[in-house]
């Protein structure tokens, strides 16, 4: 005979779209009730499983918008490798209550000393804190803010952009910006100040910005938005890749 009450359940939890409640319900009624639980107790169960469900899922969807190159966390970065570089301040810009407050994280320090990993150890941060973030070399945010331009689509890419709570731009300062390149950047962030954050990576200390975007004024007003509310991060030591090469050939 057809079991019409769980076939009904089954109908009313999928309409309601709480899968792990369907899922779980049958194991943690049995354990439950071994367990000589309150049906309050069982049902907080189902519910405290759906919630945790919905926020793997959640973390899931926004580190994959997010278009991480890598997934990097803190954890795996050697502090002790790169000393110029806060151990503490990096802690605690982790716990992203920075983003709260709209401030802006600058990392600075040649190539090769781990400013990649760093910046993208706090969009993970942030990405489990479920904000919404969004990573991108200078370069290729150039090229597809041009690209928009020319396809007329400037505004949803620039809205889409603004509305993220982080924007990571990585590696500016790497090749300098045409003078439309440059000014379309500055317009971006322009468009986050105050709205949302920035973390932005770069081999170049801030007097030789203006080799990046060719022009002494434009630099002047990004620095002057960017240092607004700002974290500097120091990482000034030998390339991580060049110390790994080393060890290699001297084995």
């Amino acid at each position: 005979m057809t079991d019409v009450p769980q076939i009904l359940l089954h109908h009313h939890l999928k309409k309601l779209r709480l899968p792990t409640f369907m899922a779980e319900h049958e194991k943690q009624a049995k354990q439950c009730a071994a367990e000589n639980k309150t049906h309050v107790q069982y049902l907080s169960r189902l519910a405290e499983l759906e919630m945790i469900e919905r926020e793997r899922k959640m973390i899931e969807r926004r580190i994959k918008a997010a278009k991480f190159p890598a997934i990097k966390s803190l954890d795996s970065f050697d502090f002790k490798a790169m000393p110029s570089l806060n151990k503490t301040q990096v802690l605690e810009l982790a716990r992203c209550e920075y983003l709260d407050r709209f401030e802006n994280v600058i990392a600075l320090g040649p190539s090769g000393t781990g400013k990649t990993h760093i910046a993208l150890g706090l969009g993970l941060a942030a990405c489990q804190k479920g904000l919404k973030v969004r990573f991108v070399t200078a370069a290729a945010l150039v090229h597809e803010l041009i690209e928009a331009a020319d396809e007329k689509c400037l505004l949803r890419l620039q809205k889409n952009l603004a509305s993220q709570h982080l924007l990571i731009i990585d590696e500016l300062g790497f090749v300098p910006l045409s003078k439309t390149g440059a000014e379309l950047l500055f317009e971006v962030i322009s468009q986050c100040y105050e709205r949302g954050s920035l973390i932005i990576t770069s081999n170049l200390p801030f007097e030789e910005w203006t080799q990046t975007f060719g022009s002494e004024r434009l630099t002047g007003a990004l620095l002057d938005r960017l240092t607004h509310h700002i974290h500097i991060l120091e990482m000034n030591g030998e390339s991580f890749r060049l110390k790994q090469s080393r060890a290699n050939k001297a084995r």
